[in-house]
């Protein structure tokens, strides 16, 4: 989610409903040896209250003395990136790459909960490939090197983000009387009815949301409508989204300088008008505009044009 969960879409995402957040993941080398773009990551705002700053990083030494820096940042815990999968980390052993040195995870791990005063958790997933499934494992050492929370994502290193993310798992994990601290299940939940089913199946206690929320941060109000009152929310209407699109807008460029505003904003925009008829020659213009009048007159004018156009139909009942 580099690039993408930044201040702009938290702020959208929270005044949707999202609970908890966390920042981009910051690289510890990068923040300790002040570089612009990890320090950068390092802001954050009162709006977005509770927050994690999200670090990874390969080396023990470098990855304590960034989680000191990040505490100064005031956030309300730090997160441990164990389960970015991407070859340029994993392959340094940094984030999924943990995964084949167990001991290590676990030294580092305990090493930052013994050097911040903050809570510390740790998202990962179940396992490097299909051979070392091994999260039930992972979970209580890291439990047991003192961790707050752990979230785990229902793939394996080896399977990038192809294929069916494994909640059951997860759900082994949560259902170990062995563990005593929240378990948080994430991956492949795309709407109301499976957020409700991962619950009422794992037992989970929370729910993390990433690449279904990319244009489309009104996924958490849906999800907590529905959880509370078994009602369905109508997909927004091309207006409506059109609306949030130009608000996200605007606060990408009061919290980023220069091209980078807009160069961000192209994923979110993409996502926020998907599956719109017809489409194909204004979906280009979006992505290669470079003014924001530009821009926006484009947004405005996906507004006039599609109006109350619903892209989903939806029914509000239980058990769909």
């Amino acid at each position: 989610m580099e690039d993408i969960t930044d201040p702009s879409f938290r702020y959208m995402c929270k005044m949707n409903g999202a609970d908890v957040m966390y920042t981009e993941f910051i690289s510890s080398d990068g923040l300790i040896r002040d570089g612009q773009k990890s320090v950068k990551k390092l802001d954050i705002y009162d709006f977005e209250r509770p927050i994690g700053i999200q670090l990874y990083g390969h080396l023990i030494d470098a990855m304590v003395e960034a989680a000191l820096i990040a505490e100064t940042a005031r956030p309300e815990l730090i997160d441990i990136n164990f389960g970015c999968p991407m070859k340029k980390i994993a392959n340094r052993g940094a984030g999924a790459g943990m995964l084949r040195n167990l001991p290590l995870m676990i030294e580092m791990t305990g090493a930052i909960v013994k050097a911040v005063k903050l809570p510390v958790t740790v998202k990962t997933r179940i396992g490097w490939d299909d051979e070392s499934r091994n999260i039930v494992e992972i979970a209580e050492r890291l439990q047991d090197a003192g961790i707050s929370a752990l979230t785990i994502h229902g793939r394996t290193r080896a399977q990038l983000y192809k294929g069916s993310a494994d909640w059951t798992l997860i759900g082994d994990v949560k259902n170990n009387p062995g563990m005593k601290i929240p378990v948080i299940g994430n991956g492949d939940i795309d709407g109301p009815v499976k957020a409700k089913e991962m619950f009422d199946r794992y037992g989970v206690d929370g729910i993390m949301i990433g690449r279904a929320s990319v244009g489309r941060p009104w996924i958490f109000r849906d999800i907590k409508h529905f959880l509370d009152t078994g009602e369905l929310l109508p997909e927004p209407t091309v207006a409506e989204k059109a609306d949030l699109a130009l608000y996200h807008l605007e606060k990408s460029l009061e919290f980023k300088e220069g091209m980078r505003a807009i160069y961000e904003m192209r994923r979110h925009l993409s996502n926020y008008f998907k599956g719109l008829p017809h489409f194909k020659e204004t979906r280009l213009n979006l992505l290669t505009s470079v003014e924001p009048g530009n821009l926006k007159e484009l947004i405005i004018d996906i507004r006039n044009k599609w109006g109350d156009y619903r892209t989903e139909e939806r029914t509000s009942v239980y058990g769909l």
